[in-house]
């Protein structure tokens, strides 16, 4: 909203500072929740191809990898067929790690991916194992 105090393209000059960021900055916004049986992370991806997903996992983290390819220049997509004034779009690689408090099971982890959206379950481990060393002196 403008006031009588702001210059009428302030708002696009805010715009073209955001989209001059480091490409550290626009990793994707993540939410990451608790539940008694398991670590659920939300993350938004908008535009991504299904395929350009990939989830790997150790004992206690998660890595999510993806990548939102520019439009080909051979007109099959709308956006590629026109000239662009203003591009806001994000395109490239973008990976994101997690690191939990307990462990995951690695086995049981789910993956979907609806309107630009992922969330994975990964399930807390239930075997959580004990060593005791004997102390010798």
């Amino acid at each position: 909203m403008l006031t009588l105090h702001q210059h009428p393209f302030e708002l696009l000059e805010q715009q073209l500072r955001a989209a001059e960021r480091p490409a550290a900055e626009r990793v994707p916004a993540a939410e990451v929740h608790e539940t008694d049986d398991a670590y659920v992370i939300a993350l938004e991806l908008p535009g991504v191809d299904k395929t350009s997903i990939d989830v790997k996992a150790t004992d206690r983290s998660l890595v999510i990898n993806a990548e939102r390819r520019q439009p080909s220049p051979d007109g099959s997509s709308p956006v590629a067929k026109q000239a662009s004034l203003i591009s806001e779009f994000r395109y490239g690689t973008w990976s994101r790690s997690f690191r939990f408090p307990g462990g995951i099971n690695r086995e049981s982890l789910q993956a979907h991916y609806r309107d630009g959206l992922l969330t994975v379950t990964a399930p807390k481990a239930q075997n959580l194992t004990t060593v005791q060393v004997q102390v010798e002196g």
